[in-house]
């Protein structure tokens, strides 16, 4: 690791390092689903709202992951996805310009995840590249009627929330399995749009919340709970990616296996056996 890279690299977590050596080979198309980088300090409640902006080491910390991690696995990023909320669509946009010191052919197509009905990111400045949906906003995915939870996510904090959430405890909120399911389908859609294509090595990235990936590793991991260590710290993700169990079955998200790693650990699970109930 060359000095450049390592000096801002020490504030990576750990895990993102230990992934690495574990990703499948260049044919596989891989997703990393990662928290967004470092930002500021949040306010005197612990709340951390959509106009909390990424610190200055969070911006030198995505631009120098985004180089090291092309670098590394001679990934291209051909698609990036966002959460509309300013700190993930400038860890998209930084990691994207360090991953094309690499490959000039690195995608500069941000997809904003979007919601209707939190005002609160209305305002945001999106530029032509940006294209609004429906997901990645923290608890975006997950919400149904927004004015029964807001409160509770107010009050409690975002881990007991998504505890509550995963346990199927709040009303207002989506079955967990139904919430995570539909991120997963968001993600092997966006796995589809590439997979047997000709060129190799390719990588999409899709930034969020930690209330997002702490919902989603913990739904798909099968625990059903969420606790302070579980929670994904700042540039932390995990690395994902599908396989079809015949070839009669690509394309079909029912019939395909979800690979991830998470920490340093590779896991995997059927999807035709993350069904609700």
């Amino acid at each position: 690791m060359n000095q450049h890279w390592s000096d801002r690299l020490m504030l990576l977590p750990s895990s993102m390092h230990a992934a690495l050596p574990l990703l499948p080979d260049h044919s596989t198309h891989l997703i990393l689903f990662t928290r967004h980088s470092i930002r500021h300090a949040v306010d005197s409640e612990g709340r951390a709202g959509y106009g909390v902006q990424l610190s200055e080491e969070g911006r030198a910390l995505a631009l120098a992951w985004g180089d090291y991690l092309t670098a590394q696995t001679g990934r291209c990023i051909v698609h990036c996805m966002s959460s509309p909320i300013q700190r993930c669509l400038d860890t998209a946009t930084l990691m994207l310009e360090g991953a094309a010191v690499h490959h000039a052919a690195a995608t500069h197509r941000i997809e904003a995840q979007n919601l209707e009905g939190w005002s609160d990111i209305k305002d945001q400045h999106l530029t032509d590249q940006v294209v609004p949906q429906s997901l990645l906003v923290e608890p975006g995915s997950f919400v149904v009627d927004v004015r029964k939870i807001a409160h509770i996510f107010r009050d409690q904090g975002a881990v007991t929330f998504i505890d509550r959430f995963v346990k199927n405890q709040l009303e207002g909120m989506k079955h967990p399995i139904k919430g995570v399911r539909d991120i997963l389908m968001l993600l092997f859609e966006a796995d589809q749009r590439h997979t047997g294509h000709t060129m190799s090595g390719k990588l999409t990235l899709v930034v969020s919340h930690d209330t997002i990936l702490a919902a989603v590793i913990a739904v798909i991991s099968g625990h059903f709970r969420v606790q302070s260590d579980d929670w994904p710290q700042m540039m932390e993700g995990l690395f994902l990616w599908f396989e079809a169990r015949s070839q009669v079955s690509i394309g079909d998200f029912e019939n395909s296996i979800l690979h991830w790693i998470w920490r340093g650990q590779h896991y995997q699970l059927a999807l035709d056996q993350l069904q609700v109930d």
